[in-house]
């Protein structure tokens, strides 16, 4: 029976081939890939919101509720489980796996990556770890991408594509914003923008968002009313909320790196557990909006209208009824928000940064205007409003990515009203923290190793080749001991001019070149008065296995050799590299990247 299905599924592909052109069946593949985003992203958020429901439906708003305490321990141990016991590999930082997958896979992401991030982030999130569900299900649908495409044996360029869709499709369905999907899919994943990949982007996205359309709706995700429209007056206060969220972007980042870096220094997963369990519950405890996603805060920010409204943010806690703190509780929450991330993923737990950047942004907005109008710095600075910008500026900062910024919070909150000073705000942001991080903070982690996919196309070619491709072992090695007869025989045995000089373990000495013994190879009475030792010259550099290809290049250029020895971390010899042979894989490597 499975030899039948085999045959019939080959068949189907052949049939494919014949009938039906690759371009045409990408179309159709990109739909797919929408329709299963779309589907595998509401049932993420309705498990979500099911457990979150079911756990915090009794707690009295008028005081603290100790059960908060457990509920996020309990979530990030259970994920911790699930993940090292059924699916035993690294989940978190999805949106860096996609960029990695993008970068050095050939877009192939792991089968188990189409279900796995959902399960563990619904558990996370749904306890209360301060994370959000839009990285696991940017991967989970560019995983379903990428192995839908494995199936019907797309070529690497295509699977590339499709991851794309995934992340388009996903971002389209989980917020109702397709521009956003296919923007976040060029801007933050460096999809390159050509006809060939824009049509399929487009499909996904919109696909996606019918879905999530047909079954909740079209109204948008967060409801937005502008009171107030914007003025032209107001444009000084909005670039000073952009520096603000691009310094709030920069906090944020680093933070979370040392957070994290103090995670990894844990050996075990019960210390990490342990410290990041404390953590998350002591901060959840006194701060129930970093109780998961935190969108009732965004809504809250975005719909209040009074103090008595805003107040409300402070039920569940020892601060319910002071109304006179409520400053510098947003601004506390500001400040231990990227620890509470960071406690819920260094712990075992599951989830992104999308979500806590949006979060972040809605506070710091509301913060800058209600201190502002608190104080009378300037005339009225409308809450609401300057919410709404932050959440574009923050998530600009964060992800480097003003574009995404921009369309996402229009799309999200339909307020379009305001989109000049969305995307002032946005630019102002951008513009601030890229004078302190140059990458963002999903491919800072990739820059560092040098795999890192860009737009710049040289680099991005140059980061999809790897040495061990480049690399040539047809030259014969020769030992420092041997004699000036005994290199003449080596010599008419070989097909090149240069001899590596390698001792008894393998490692690299230096090398002998046929230009250098030009004079005296065919003096006889000299072929037992030279040895190789005495005839090799050093080695104008070594390249070793692990560099990265934009490394290759810039020894080269800074040595002008033109044939340059590898070695591995211990200097033992592997082959030479030749920069005929990198020009040669770079031309083919740019017609498969580039080629439309």
């Amino acid at each position: 029976m499975e030899k039948e299905k085999r045959s019939l599924f080959q068949r189907f592909l052949l049939w494919r081939e014949k009938n039906i052109k690759e371009k045409q069946f990408i179309l159709i593949l990109s739909f797919l890939v929408g329709i299963f985003t779309a589907i595998t992203a509401l049932i993420l958020k309705m498990l979500i919101h099911w457990i979150q429901n079911f756990l915090t439906n009794n707690f009295n708003t008028t005081e603290a509720n100790y059960l908060y305490l457990v509920y996020p321990v309990v979530g990030i141990f259970l994920a911790g489980l699930f993940v090292r016991y059924v699916v035993k590999d690294d989940i978190s930082h999805g949106v860096t796996k996609i960029l990695y997958a993008i970068s050095r896979r050939q877009g192939r992401i792991k089968r188990h990556n189409t279900w796995s991030s959902v399960i563990a982030s619904s558990i996370t999130i749904g306890f209360g770890g301060s994370v959000g569900a839009e990285a696991p299900i940017v991967l989970t649908g560019s995983a379903i991408g990428s192995n839908l495409g494995s199936v019907f044996k797309m070529e690497h360029r295509t699977l590339m594509l499709l991851v794309g869709c995934g992340a388009a499709g996903a971002i389209a369905g989980i917020f109702k914003a397709p521009i956003a999907g296919l923007v976040f899919t060029l801007e933050v994943l460096m999809i390159d923008l050509t006809m060939t990949s824009l049509l399929p982007l487009l499909i996904s996205a919109v696909t996606a968002a019918t879905v999530s359309y047909i079954t909740t709706g079209t109204e948008a995700m967060f409801k937005f009313h502008l009171d107030q429209a914007f003025e032209m007056e107001r444009i000084p206060y909005v670039i000073m909320l952009g520096i603000f969220c691009g310094l709030v972007s920069l906090y944020f980042t680093r933070a979370m790196n040392s957070v994290e870096g103090l995670f990894g220094k844990l050996k075990g997963p019960y210390q990490k557990l342990a410290l990041g369990g404390v953590m998350l519950s002591i901060l959840i405890f006194l701060f129930p909006p970093l109780y998961g996603e935190g969108y009732d805060t965004i809504e809250l920010l975005l719909n209040g209208t009074s103090n008595a409204d805003w107040d409300t943010v402070m039920n569940n806690s020892f601060f319910y009824g002071h109304g006179n703190l409520l400053l510098l509780y947003l601004m506390l929450i500001i400040l231990f928000k990227v620890f509470a991330s960071s406690a819920t993923n260094g712990g075992g737990g599951c989830g992104g940064i999308f979500t806590p950047s949006l979060y972040l942004g809605c506070i710091a907005g509301f913060v800058f205007a209600f201190f502002s109008n608190k104080f009378d710095f300037s005339y009225y600075l409308p809450e609401k409003n300057f919410a709404l910008m932050g959440m574009a500026g923050v998530m600009s900062g964060v992800m480097h990515a003003p574009l995404t910024g921009v369309f996402l919070i229009a799309e999200l909150t339909g307020g379009y009203d305001l989109f000049l000073p969305l995307m002032i705000v946005a630019a102002s942001s951008y513009l601030t923290i890229i004078v302190f991080e140059p990458h963002s903070i999903y491919s800072m982690r990739l820059a560092k190793k040098g795999e890192l996919l860009t737009h710049h196309k040289d680099k991005a070619v140059l980061t999809l080749m790897k040495v061990e491709n480049v690399v040539e072992k047809d030259f014969v090695v020769v030992h420092p001991e041997m004699d000036l007869g005994e290199l003449v025989k080596a010599i008419s045995a070989s097909r090149r001019n240069i001899f590596p000089v390698t001792d008894k373990s393998g490692i690299l000495i230096g090398i002998v070149t046929l230009d250098d013994i030009r004079n005296i190879m065919f003096r006889q009475e000299l072929y037992h008065r030279f040895t190789v030792g005495k005839l090799m010259t050093a080695i104008p550099a070594r390249l070793y296995d692990t560099d990265s290809m934009e490394q290759v290049m810039r020894t080269f250029d800074d040595t002008k050799a033109w044939n340059l020895p590898v070695v591995d971390e211990e200097g033992h010899y592997l082959g030479f590299v030749s920069k005929s042979k990198i020009f040669n894989s770079y031309r083919q490597v740019l017609v498969h990247f580039s080629e439309d």
